[in-house]
């Protein structure tokens, strides 16, 4: 739990989102409100990613999975993002009311091993397919190769950048 607030009170405050993915953590529910606690009090936006229910009792919006709902329950209201790796999760997402899309894998990364990367000219495909939705870049983005993103490209996450002794800014 300290390595993961320690990481988000590193960044930037008012300009940045965590999407809280620790599924199998024991403590998933304090780890959260620890979470919510910082993120609300450093101005950064916070989503849970696969329990609605969780999310609202954080006060958090929801990340959708591929562009899906967790379960039954729907967030009526509240900030929703949603990760998209091919077209028909895209326009799901779009459909479902994601405001941020995080199109990936973009190039390789071990976070999806073995994964086919989108490449830079299919990141910007899909992301000219996401008009009035911001998308992002996920997956292997790094400071030298996240130029051939364009201008299509209006954010970046990033999982393993955050946990490298070098930092998220420094090229690798």
């Amino acid at each position: 739990m300290a390595d993961l607030c320690a990481q988000v009170s590193a960044l930037p405050a008012g300009l940045c989102g965590v999407v809280y993915r620790h599924d199998s953590a024991p403590e998933r529910a304090q780890l959260g409100r620890a979470l919510a606690r910082l993120c609300r009090a450093r101005r950064i936006r916070l989503v849970v990613a696969g329990d609605a229910r969780l999310a609202a009792r954080l006060g958090a919006g929801v990340h959708l999975r591929g562009g899906r709902w967790p379960g039954s329950v729907r967030c009526a209201r509240g900030f929703c993002t949603a990760s998209a790796h091919s077209q028909p999760e895209l326009a799901r997402a779009r459909r479902m009311g994601a405001r941020v899309i995080f199109l990936s894998p973009v190039f390789a990364t071990r976070s999806h091993p073995g994964a086919p990367g989108l490449g830079a000219y299919g990141f910007r495909r899909l992301a000219r397919a996401a008009p009035g939705h911001v998308a992002c870049a996920l997956g292997g983005v790094n400071g030298a190769n996240v130029r051939r993103l364009g201008k299509a490209c209006r954010g970046v996450g990033a999982i393993e950048a955050l946990l490298e002794t070098r930092g998220p800014t420094q090229a690798r």
